[in-house]
């Protein structure tokens, strides 16, 4: 019996990948998450730059990470200042992993077990910096862009970080979001915007 327990266990036991926090409190803090298609976390090499350029915005920043996957933008956020962390993922496996990684780092963070697309939101919520870094080749940039524009997700002057595929064209924004800057790595293509108060 008890063998055919281990068996099972072994049997379920999910590959592990793991990322490392690259600057901030928990700077050299490595996390794991499960290796899953469509999951993977963004590199040290776009993080860095990323967070270059988001240092002035960060500090008391409330985040929202719609498609959370290993949480390396989300944890990476909250350790270089970010107040607070609302990070929606859909894959169960995941959410296990990101709410062991906010235990482990003790992090100000709500984890959603959800469609980023369904999730609500708490009433009158609003973000200072949203991540939308989801699966790739899904046509999900263009439904997340809409959800957080229509729903007045974003607090006057937000900044939103956009992660797509290369080959993809740049999405379509509201007439309001200022691109403030623009770069590729490898596969992949990321920009940042603001969201222009003026407007």
């Amino acid at each position: 019996m008890r063998a055919n327990a281990k068996k099972n266990r072994k049997a379920e036991k999910i590959p592990l990948g793991s990322y490392r926090i690259i600057g901030g409190q928990w700077r050299g803090r490595r996390l794991m998450f499960p290796e899953a298609e469509g999951l993977r976390p963004t590199t040290d090499r776009v993080r860095e730059t990323v967070f270059n350029w988001l240092a002035p915005c960060l500090s008391g920043a409330k985040v929202l990470d719609m498609f959370a996957g290993s949480g390396s933008l989300g944890f990476e956020a909250l350790s270089r200042g970010a107040a607070s962390l609302d990070a929606t993922e859909l894959d169960i496996r995941a959410v296990r992993m990101l709410q062991e990684n906010r235990e482990l780092l003790n992090a100000m963070a709500a984890i959603h077990q959800c469609n980023a697309l369904d999730w609500p939101g708490k009433s009158g919520d609003s973000f200072d910096l949203v991540f939308i870094d989801p699966p790739f080749r899904q046509g999900l940039v263009a439904a997340a862009i809409a959800k957080v524009s229509d729903q007045a997700l974003l607090s006057p002057g937000a900044y939103i970080y956009i992660e797509q595929e290369k080959e993809a064209p740049a999405p379509s924004v509201p007439a309001n979001w200022r691109q403030l800057k623009e770069k590729e790595a490898g596969q992949v293509a990321y920009r940042l915007y603001r969201a222009d108060v003026s407007e």
